[in-house]
């Protein structure tokens, strides 16, 4: 169950990255450029392709003007009263997709 749990989590964190990116209204490759990377970059750290490193996150949030702070808490919050059930179900549906 744990590595479901991991799973889910990750799911969440970089669905999450990826809505506050859009929410910023910032593109993938400008937000490359910014990080002094390719747009590809961007894409796989959103994909899961790649992991972002905890300074890398600092860095991705600076650029978008969000603390990181608030977003690891809007992580959390998606993340409350999630059973080990309704984790193994959203991957469940995940994987019918």
């Amino acid at each position: 169950m744990e590595k479901d749990k991991y799973r889910y989590i990750e799911k969440v964190f970089l669905q999450l990255l990826r809505e506050e990116r859009e929410a910023a209204g910032v593109k993938q490759s400008d937000l490359a450029t910014a990080l002094g990377h390719y747009q590809g970059y961007v894409s796989k750290v959103e994909t899961g392709e790649r992991r972002i490193t905890a300074v890398g996150l600092l860095v991705w949030c600076e650029e978008l003007g969000i603390n990181v702070d608030d977003f690891m808490k809007k992580v959390r919050e998606a993340l409350e009263g999630v059973s080990d059930v309704g984790v193994r179900k959203e991957l469940k549906n995940d994987e019918g997709k």
